[in-house]
């Protein structure tokens, strides 16, 4: 029997014809790096880029006619029977909004120790002090049980988040604001177009509720806020504040023939107001929410199959009645996984795939932790929720290719 060598040694002691170059290392092949998934992709479209260059071409940039047509589209949206006062920023709103319920020193606010700090800031601008509270299990949304057992007589004011876009019980929400005599202020940053029992939050009965419009937000002006509430008096003061405290605004002193130049300073007010380039984008953005919400929905219903069965705890689909703004996609890795939060990041982000956490909670940061006293273990349900947190990407326009690579690199390494 013949002896035959092995085909490698064939290939390296065969001699190379003219045609082929001498044989030798070969280089290392290269892999082409995959393309990156954000956590967060803006949709911005030709029809917001027409609307702000038909502002940039008007010669009135500032306040005026646009976002006065985008405070009435958001009215109309929410049913028509509210006001609508557009601002800077989701901040700028509950800053005012709060101002206007008059909230100020002495006076203490119940907030969710799951959410932006921006929510408790506001109080502590006015001189006010925050409560914090849990959150419940699944919707990380106030727990109110913890919220009445927290309750003080100073306490003036309830703000419920809703949370990733997920809708909080309003009608318990109003029923405890009602029972201890606390005014409500919604943080909806997360929440368009989110519906809880048939109804729009920001249609609901609370004294204010106030919208974002952030970059990465449900809809975008790159930087803005709304705040609608039904009480005529709330309007008549947020929008007074947002410039400065002035009894008029710009665009009927600039702009209308034979207005006066004389305006009175009623208040030491802020510098709040939405101009009309970002407004431009906002009317343009606002009629694409239900759209968008459907896009992030179909996603959202993708990760809800695929990620079954891991080690992980996905958000809660809306209730009954309800509409889940699927905002973002916050899930938590489960304690038996056999990879931690922090070792699921950095895989995804090997993959180019990127990633957030919302949020690490208040009591757990310096300022609130200090000046509150906080332990960990007065909030379990937001502890337990923090140390397994991870935002997956999730945004208008994502494929189900996208879809189903993060939630391989998510089982690689989990399972």
């Amino acid at each position: 029997m013949r002896y035959r060598q092995p085909l490698e040694t064939l290939t390296q002691s065969r001699r190379p014809t003219k045609d082929e170059p001498p044989s030798g290392p070969r280089e290392p092949e290269v892999r082409p790096a995959p393309t990156s998934i954000p956590c967060f992709r803006p949709i911005i479209g030709e029809a917001e880029i027409e609307a702000v260059t038909e502002v940039l071409r008007s010669g009135w940039l500032t306040t005026g006619a646009k976002a006065r047509e985008f405070e009435q589209s958001f009215a109309a949206f929410m049913g028509g029977d509210v006001e609508a006062v557009a601002v800077n920023s989701a901040t700028a709103g509950l800053h005012l909004a709060a101002e206007a319920c008059g909230i100020g020193p002495g006076d203490e606010v119940l907030v969710p120790t799951l959410t932006f700090t921006a929510t408790a800031s506001v109080i502590r601008y006015l001189g006010a002090e925050i409560v914090l509270v849990d959150v419940e299990e699944g919707t990380r949304c106030i727990d109110l049980d913890q919220a009445e057992r927290r309750l003080t007589p100073r306490c003036k004011a309830i703000m419920p988040v809703h949370f990733a876009g997920y809708p909080c019980d309003m009608v318990e929400v109003l029923a405890f604001a009602r029972r201890h005599g606390l005014r409500v202020i919604e943080d909806a940053a997360h929440a368009l177009p989110t519906r809880r029992d048939g109804r729009l939050i920001g249609s609901w009965d609370s004294d204010a509720t106030v919208f974002s419009f952030y970059a990465s937000k449900p809809i975008t002006t790159g930087e803005g806020g709304m705040i609608v509430t039904r009480d005529p008096k709330i309007a008549v003061r947020a929008r007074t504040m947002r410039t400065h405290g002035l009894d008029r605004d710009a665009f009927d002193r600039f702009r209308k023939v034979g207005a006066s130049w004389s305006y009175d300073v009623v208040a030491p007010g802020f510098k709040y107001n939405l101009t009309d380039v970002a407004a431009a984008v906002g009317v343009v953005q606002l009629s694409r929410a239900e759209s968008f919400q459907l896009s992030r929905q179909r996603a959202a219903e993708r990760y809800l199959e695929k990620l079954a069965g891991l080690p992980v705890e996905c958000p809660t689909p809306a209730p009954q009645g309800g509409l889940h703004a699927w905002h973002m996609f916050p899930i938590r890795v489960n304690e038996t996984a056999r990879a931690n939060r922090d070792m699921l990041i950095a895989g995804l982000t090997a993959e180019s795939i990127g990633t957030s956490v919302h949020y690490r909670p208040l009591h757990e940061m310096t300022y609130w932790k200090e000046r509150y006293r906080c332990e960990p273990d007065d909030f379990p349900v937001a502890s337990r929720y923090f140390a397994g947190a991870v935002t997956l990407p999730l945004f208008p326009g994502m494929t189900d290719d996208e879809i189903d690579r993060v939630v391989a690199v998510v089982r690689n390494i989990l399972e």
